[in-house]
């Protein structure tokens, strides 16, 4: 599971405002661009913003392993069809094509995840969306990014405990529900206990977030953000 990381290089320096610019410019760029030569170009940038923060590829792609395999699964149902030849190359060439535009979204992320503190991230939300609706996303934002490990690592954890207790001669139906069920009642449990103790810190909308300052690598980011979220008017 990616999270961040502390470090001093570039990625750890610029201001997660700017990371989140350029990371809606380059979704935009890589989902308007319809070549393979482009989306060979957008990978490579990719690999570098991976590089920038200091993360392995591979790394990145096993932390996002699971999605990978829904994903792939995607060209295999888009050249099925209901009778002979059973299987056709160019829906599943064009699905495959579709799929593999997020790849190099998904790495980019994963370069802001590891070079971005969950705080800075809520403060970058919060004073780039105004108002009530920017504090209720910085907040939802945060809490994800905490969550999502906490959740995962319940699961691993029932899943243990189902393999401890014979669970592996049970049938695979009988083993997902068990393990969806026990998982969703630690999660709804782990939430009422997080509402409470958000309740017993007095906890406010608007807290003291760390101050965010634009400097001089930033510039040049957000302009690299700009012209890619123009790519598909040029």
């Amino acid at each position: 599971m990616l999270n961040y990381r502390p470090g001093d290089g570039l990625a750890h320096r610029l201001d997660p405002r700017s990371k989140l610019a350029f990371q809606a410019g380059f979704a935009v760029a890589v989902f308007a661009g319809p070549t393979p030569a482009w989306l060979a170009a957008m990978t490579a940038l990719a690999a570098g913003c991976l590089a920038v923060a200091r993360l392995s590829p591979l790394r990145a792609l096993w932390a996002y392993r699971v999605v990978l395999v829904v994903l792939a699964l995607g060209p295999v149902l888009g050249g099925v069809v209901p009778g002979p030849p059973w299987f056709r190359v160019g829906p599943a060439l064009e699905s495959l094509r579709a799929v593999a535009r997020v790849v190099p979204v998904l790495l980019v992320s994963a370069a802001f995840i590891r070079s971005t503190p969950v705080r800075d991230t809520r403060a970058a939300v919060q004073r780039t969306v105004p108002g009530r609706p920017g504090q209720l996303l910085g907040v939802g934002v945060g809490l994800t990014v905490r969550f999502v490990p906490v959740v995962r690592a319940d699961v691993r954890r029932v899943r243990d405990a189902v393999r401890a207790r014979g669970g592996d001669g049970r049938s695979l139906r009988d083993r997902a529900s068990r393990l969806a069920t026990l998982s969703v009642l630690r999660a709804l449990a782990r939430s009422d206990r997080l509402a409470l103790a958000l309740r017993a810190r007095c906890f406010a909308y608007d807290p003291t977030l760390p101050a965010l300052r634009f400097s001089r690598p930033d510039y040049p980011v957000l302009a690299l953000a700009v012209l890619l979220a123009a790519t598909p008017l040029l």
